[in-house]
This record gives structure tokens, sequence and C-alpha cells, in this order.
């Protein structure tokens, strides 16, 4: 029996990688304007970065996806010529509470905002101010484990802590927030 004979790729002349298309996607795209305002910056939206990015992917025969994926999302970057893909994966923090949103809403807000991050960051794009803690930060608040939580729960209800000085010392999450109320 014959042996099948192995066919042989051969190289597209002139073919661009992912890296080379990446490159003159970058040279090629501008810094985005910021033009939506929150929490006392401002910041170029994910339409907008879309908007302006999507031609120029085209252009260069790249197209992106992000997915979710677990807890995090995916931002996939595929060269169509080659077949060659990129792939990063960013964590998005969970139980997220922001003000006058319930939990449906504020996690897709952290959707939106960790694939307009994610893109940013992964075709160095220039979307935002960079403030390099110019800006006044607030320091981060521990968070409290739930064992931690229900010892300073039996605290208040013994009249030695407060719900107040628990608020302003903790990172609470929203299953504890409830507790709470």
């Amino acid at each position: 029996m014959d042996k099948p004979t192995p066919k042989k790729r051969t190289a597209v002349k002139n073919q661009k990688s992912i890296y080379e298309a990446i490159a003159n996607f970058q040279y090629e795209v501008p810094i985005l304007y910021k033009k939506s305002e929150g929490y006392g910056y401002k910041y170029t939206d994910l339409a907008e970065i879309m908007r302006v990015i999507t031609p120029i992917l085209k252009k260069h025969d790249l197209f992106v996806m992000q997915p979710l994926a677990g807890t995090g999302l995916k931002t996939i970057v595929c060269h169509w010529p080659t077949k060659e893909t990129l792939e990063e994966f960013t964590e998005i923090p969970q139980d997220i509470a922001l003000a006058k949103m319930n939990p449906f809403q504020a996690q897709g807000a952290g959707i939106s905002y960790w694939r307009r991050y994610a893109l940013s960051s992964f075709f160095g794009l220039v979307s935002d101010k960079d403030i390099d803690m110019a800006g006044k930060a607030e320091p981060q608040k521990p968070s409290l484990t739930n064992e931690k939580f229900e010892h300073a729960l039996d605290a208040i209800s013994n009249g030695k802590y407060t719900v107040e000085e628990l608020k302003a010392n903790f990172k609470l999450s929203t299953n504890q927030l409830k507790k709470l109320a």
C-alpha cells in the first residue's frame, strides 16, 4: 500500500504576520478623544473605540473578539489571512456594588469597563488621561472574610463596634451589605 504523500505548505509571498498587521494598525490608529465623563474624569467609551478601530482593523486583516470566560474576559485578536491569533485574559472583579445600579447593571458596567481597558492595553490605544496617581486616590479598604465579618457582627450586637465604623473601615461585599441591612 502506498503511503500518502504529505502536502507541502507553500508560503504566500509578502503575507504579513499578525505582529506586522498589529504594528501597521498601531501606526495608523489615532489618539481617541475623550467624549464621555464619569466620576470626575473623561474617557472614551467602548462604542467610540470600536467605531474608530474597526475600519483600521479591517484594513489590516485583523478582527477582535471579547467573549466572557468564567469570571473573566478573553480578548482574542485574529489575523484573517494567516489564521494566527493572540489572546489575553482579564479577570473581572466580582461582587461589585455601584451606586444606583442593581447587581446586573453593575456587572454589565464592569464588563464594558474591562472590555475598553483590555482593548486599549492590547493595542496600545490612548483612550483616557493617564493621571499617574496625580489624582486624589483613596486608599483601598481591606475586605473582610465571612468569618471576620461574623465576628464584626457579634461586636456590633455587643455594642463594641458600630455599623458606621464597619462601613468606614472595610470594603464590604454585596452579601455582607445585605446582612447589615
